[in-house]
Parts: structure tokens; sequence; C-alpha cells
């Protein structure tokens, strides 16, 4: 088991302070590893450390992290800008992930939290009642889905 792999397990064990002295040695021997950048945020970020854990992802998304990891490392730094209520910025990153991974549904409900956030109140409620539509199994969801849908983006009009 390489260094990498230690730090990962030991963050999954709880054990985070210990995962980011591994993880700062091994950035300091492997500065252009993406992968123990995005790790060290991870890591950072579950300690309710985002101040640190923002120049971590940054460094990660600025070299080679790709796939899932690039989406991860997004939406955490998107959401660890929303929680030090920086929105822009977080609105900017949930953005970008949701034009670099438009399968990926949870940018849509951050970027909702996020706009929310800004008083977009509206838009915020349309892309959450999307959501719920585009993946509730539940009937009354379904059986309704073409009215929620249909009144989304229509939340202030008044029909006479």
């Amino acid at each position: 088991m390489n260094d990498l792999e230690q730090a990962i397990l030991l963050r999954q064990e709880g054990k985070m302070q210990e995962a980011i002295e591994l993880l700062q040695e091994q950035a300091l021997q492997e500065p252009d590893n993406a992968q123990v950048w995005y790790q060290l945020a991870w890591a950072h970020d579950s300690l309710g450390l985002e101040r640190e854990a923002v120049p971590h992802y940054e460094k990660a998304l600025s070299l080679a992290l790709s796939g899932e990891d690039r989406a991860g490392a997004i939406l955490g730094l998107g959401s660890t800008y929303r929680t030090l209520g920086q929105y822009a910025q977080a609105k900017v990153w949930f953005e970008k992930g949701l034009s670099e991974f438009p399968e990926n549904r949870e940018f849509e409900v951050f970027l909702a939290m996020v706009l929310y956030n800004l008083g977009e109140h509206a838009e915020a409620m349309k892309r959450l009642l999307v959501q719920l539509v585009d993946t509730s199994r539940d009937k009354g969801i379904t059986d309704y889905s073409r009215a929620i849908r249909f009144y989304a983006d229509q939340l202030d009009r008044v029909w006479e």
C-alpha cells in the first residue's frame, strides 16, 4: 500500500489528522499529484476546516484531476465556498460542474442552494422542482409530474 492509499484509508477510518499529516508530506514530495491535493482538501473539509480546504481543492483542479474525482473536487470547492458565504464563487463552480458533468444531478441541487443564498428564489425553486420530478418514484409526484414541471418556472404567475 502506497502513502496515498494509506492516507485515503486513514481518512475513511475517520483519522483525519493522521491523513492530513501523511498527505502534507506527500504533497511536498509530489507537488504535481492532483490526487494528493484532492485528498488533502477532502480531509480538511471533513474536519470542518473549510478555509484550509479551498487552496487544496484549487490546486487539485489546476492539475490533471479527471473523471469522478474532478466532479467531486468541483462540488467540494463549490460547496465549501457556499458554506463560507462566498456565493458568487460557489455559483461559478457549480455552473462549471454542470457544464462538465451535465448528468450529475447533485450540481443542480447545490446550485439551487447557492441561488437561494443569492436571493434567486424562483430559479432555485425551479431547479429543485425539476430534480424532484425527474428523480422521484413517489406515486403522487409522478401522477402530477406534468403539472409540477409546467409550474416550475411560473411560480409567480397568477392566472385570471
